[in-house]
């Protein structure tokens, strides 16, 4: 019987896309106390997930929604730049590893404009892929490698990255 559920277990990590598994949950949620000076994590239900400053926008099922999208936050104009140069981006895990790694060159590189600069000055040196991990993680309407359609989201749920 033990061999038949290591074997189930080891068929079913198998079966787990590569991209959901660039990064560790676990390490990723450590790894974002980092962020929570200026992020929270707030559900669609107003539950905090991880209290966090409101500097930041909320980055609760951030992963599948498109850049700069929160009603009423007021994003930097170098990420609307982005978000008006790219208008059917989502963010994915490889995306959000290149902006956390170096925030103002992912602005540059989406906006096209090279002097646009992102309001978000913290770059992550390491963890990258466990940050990203843990943020797809609270997204619940996020598939990893698939699009998911932040349009149906319910509309306040999906939240944007700075």
């Amino acid at each position: 019987m033990k061999a038949f559920i290591t074997g189930a277990l080891l068929g079913a990590t198998l079966a787990v896309p590569a991209a959901a598994q660039s990064g560790d949950v676990a390490a990723g949620e450590s790894e974002f106390r980092k962020c929570r000076a200026c992020h929270m994590i707030q559900d669609a239900d107003g539950t905090d997930i991880v209290r966090g400053g409101a500097t930041g926008p909320n980055l609760w099922n951030i992963m599948g929604a498109p850049i700069a999208h929160e009603e009423g936050f007021r994003y930097g104009e170098g990420l609307l730049a982005a978000r008006e140069a790219n208008p059917d981006f989502t963010w994915t895990e490889e995306e959000m590893v290149a902006y956390v790694t170096d925030p103002t060159a992912w602005v540059r590189e989406k906006s096209g404009d090279a002097s646009a600069r992102s309001k978000m000055t913290f770059k992550l040196n390491r963890g990258q892929e466990d940050v990203a991990a843990y943020l797809a993680s609270v997204s619940p309407d996020y598939t990893p490698g698939g699009a998911a359609e932040a349009g149906e989201a319910a509309e306040g749920e999906a939240a944007p990255a700075q």
